[in-house]
């Protein structure tokens, strides 16, 4: 029987983690006085994580278990005609997922950041920034309406451009943040642009309303084209999602985001602000469903991304950035599955890989500690006997990346890759290709960072930049951490977050595939037109088990490709290193091609931003300052002026002056009479 959540229980989730982020940036910082330390401050801050985790999994079991759900706002900022603008919460299954999966990894990075963060002089500033993001993102999930969204949205923007330039000394942190921050905009410009037309078309910000309301707005066209008004209002928002869950080609941010701390990278790249528009787009199903030209768009993008991201983490060096491009790579995978209108999917991917990437994330953070801040895998090699506990969560999550059956990867990847084989779009022929063939290529990069991190033989003495860190390297006291030598083991606070995710990242998607994809625990969040694209429906009639599907994955295309990629990158880079140097001699071209990110940087620099700067200047000085200055402004007041003085010469104050304009006068009146006649 359906049950109804307290409104003041929902309330303290998001509540508690933005009151441990300003009790820590007030008072644990100079502009508070520096009043509390750096214990209380990581103690406030993860009880405030704590508190909303222990309650967003007592929501999800009463959601799951009882049917409970909530739907009610709870404060009307303003009211404009019919128009409102509230402040509320919509809790379903989708919702109730996405808070645990937020408040559990947020609280895993809180915990990990007490190691990693322990040198660092923003110790303070750095939890209340993490746990600000996870209110953001809180907030974001748990909104009935599209102004709380898009509050969440650009919330968890603005503390991603904080985080990303953190240590705002170092110059390419502020690169980052300010490059982040401004390929954001141009998202979010589409996106308040599909929110602006379903608020004019449909008249409601609300959910419930708009959604009710989907049907009618879908028999409507563009004003002015032959358009169906929901294909526009669909791309405009699914251009948002592009820029936050970074599809080509505005993905260009997000690699470079790396230049944060590591547990901020993991927190952005697993389960808040790259998910964002996942979560967007499946929460505004009933819209999508109604336009197969839209779905199309997102399936090309979605699988443009998951195929030449991929390529790009081929050639990386850095540990983190390897894991970057994976993230992208999986983002394609989550928006194909959207695409596809396998909703389902695309979240049930987004919650495994929420688990198994922050794992990968602060796997590495634990390598580049455990390597004194050396990033480049290169120079690595046989770390698995100095750091055991890294070693084999990081293999267990790698195995869950590449889709290795059983490992809770493999049931949302494999699921996804399916879906697309069903899909009737014209994109999905293209699509099925660049998920197959991407299979391989995320098992042949994952372990090839993989064997060169843990594997072979010790490179880590033969670092020709040994001061190359994580952290702003004019920073000495970030040190090595014992200032030994050799690599070691992390501590137990860095070690136990990556335990504790390694569990779900193993065993999650084996216990969760059947009521998430085939149950009804997504039944009232998402919405499917099946007669039009019933790719759930065939995926549900090829379904027989969890067991029977990973078993059956061993004799299909994707295992073998994943196997194909794991054995390649031990070749190449175990027994034969001198084979990936003479590929790069032969498709030469086509690595520098990767290495300038296919100039896409390059392009925004030196074309789309000059060009943009070269029209502000040309609107400035020809529009500002020539014709609305110059020629309105200036010139009526010279007008006026000029006026004025012909005026001040014919008023000289003599009789026999106006007496001679008025006989002048009448003598033009009176020629001019004659003429007429």
């Amino acid at each position: 029987m359906s049950q109804t959540l307290q409104a003041s229980t929902l309330l303290a989730v998001p509540m508690a983690p933005l009151v441990g982020s300003a009790l820590a940036g007030i008072f644990g910082t100079r502009f508070g006085g520096n009043k509390i330390g750096r214990g209380l401050t990581h103690s406030l801050t993860i009880l405030g994580v704590f508190i909303a985790f222990v309650l967003s999994a007592m929501t999800l079991q009463s959601v799951a278990m009882d049917g409970a759900r909530f739907n009610e706002t709870l404060y009307t900022w303003m009211v404009v005609g019919d128009l409102k603008m509230e402040i509320g919460f919509m809790v379903d299954g989708l919702t109730a997922m996405m808070m645990c999966v937020v408040t559990f990894v947020s609280l895993m990075v809180h915990l990990y950041t007490i190691g990693y963060m322990q040198e660092d002089e923003g110790y303070n500033r750095f939890f209340s920034y993490i746990s600000l993001f996870t209110f953001s993102m809180l907030m974001l999930v748990m909104s009935n309406n599209m102004l709380q969204l898009f509050f969440g949205w650009e919330a968890v923007g603005l503390v991603s451009y904080l985080l990303i330039g953190f240590w705002f000394n170092k110059p390419t942190a502020i690169f980052a943040n300010m490059k982040a921050f401004l390929v954001n905009r141009v998202g979010d410009f589409g996106f308040i642009l599909g929110i602006g037309l379903i608020a004019a078309y449909g008249g409601t910000l609300n959910y419930t309303e708009a959604f009710a309301k989907a049907g009618e707005l879908g028999a409507l066209t563009f004003p002015g084209t032959d358009w169906m008004l929901v294909t526009v209002i669909c791309i405009c928002l699914f251009i948002g999602a592009m820029g936050k869950s970074a599809q080509f080609p505005l993905h260009v941010w997000l690699p470079d985001s790396m230049e944060g701390p590591t547990p901020i990278s993991a927190l952005i790249h697993a389960a808040t602000m790259v998910t964002a528009g996942i979560f967007m787009v499946t929460r505004m199903s009933p819209f999508f469903e109604l336009s197969d030209t839209a779905l199309n768009f997102i399936l090309v993008i979605g699988a443009i991304t998951a195929l030449f991201m991929g390529f790009l983490g081929l050639i990386q060096n850095d540990i983190k950035r390897v894991v970057a491009y994976s993230t992208l790579s999986q983002l394609g995978y989550m928006t194909v599955a959207l695409g596809a209108s396998a909703y389902s999917v695309a979240v049930f991917h987004l919650m495994t890989h929420a688990f198994f990437k922050a794992l990968l994330f602060l796997g590495a953070g634990s390598v580049i500690m455990g390597m004194h801040h050396n990033q480049d895998i290169r120079w690595m090699g046989g770390v698995r006997k100095y750091m055991p506990i890294t070693w084999i969560t990081s293999l267990l999550g790698s195995l869950a990346l590449i889709g290795t059956p059983f490992f809770s990867g493999f049931y949302s990847k494999d699921s996804i890759i399916e879906a697309v084989a069903e899909s009737t779009l014209p994109g999905a022929g293209f699509a099925h290709f660049a998920v197959l063939a991407g299979v391989f290529v995320t098992a042949f990069y994952s372990f090839r960072m993989y064997f060169l991190v843990f594997h072979g033989e010790e490179r880590y003495d033969q670092n020709p930049d040994a001061h190359h860190d994580d952290h702003h390297a004019h920073d000495d006291h970030h040190g090595d951490h014992g200032h030994d030598h050799g690599p070691h083991e992390s501590p137990w606070v860095v070690t136990v977050p990556l335990v504790l995710l390694a569990i779900p990242s193993v065993l999650i998607g084996f216990y969760t595939i059947d009521p998430l994809l085939y149950g009804e625990f997504f039944s009232d969040a998402i919405f499917i037109n099946a007669d039009k694209h019933p790719v759930m429906h065939e995926l549900a009639h090829e379904y027989h088990g969890a067991v029977a599907m990973a078993l059956h994955a061993l004799s299909t295309a994707p295992f073998w490709l994943a196997v194909a990629g794991v054995a390649s990158s031990y070749y190449m880079y175990m027994i034969n290193p001198a084979v990936p140097a003479a590929i790069k001699r032969v498709f030469h071209p086509i690595y520098v091609l990767f290495e300038n990110k296919y100039y896409l940087d390059w392009i925004n620099e030196n074309i789309l931003a000059r060009g943009a700067r070269a029209l502000g200047t040309g609107l400035w000085k020809g529009g500002d300052q020539a014709i609305i200055e110059g020629g309105v402004v200036n010139a009526s007041w010279k007008l006026v002026g000029w006026v004025s003085m012909l005026t001040r010469q014919l008023q000289s104050g003599y009789l026999y002056h106006y007496a001679l304009v008025m006989i002048l006068g009448v003598f033009v009146l009176m020629t001019w009479f004659v003429w007429l006649k």
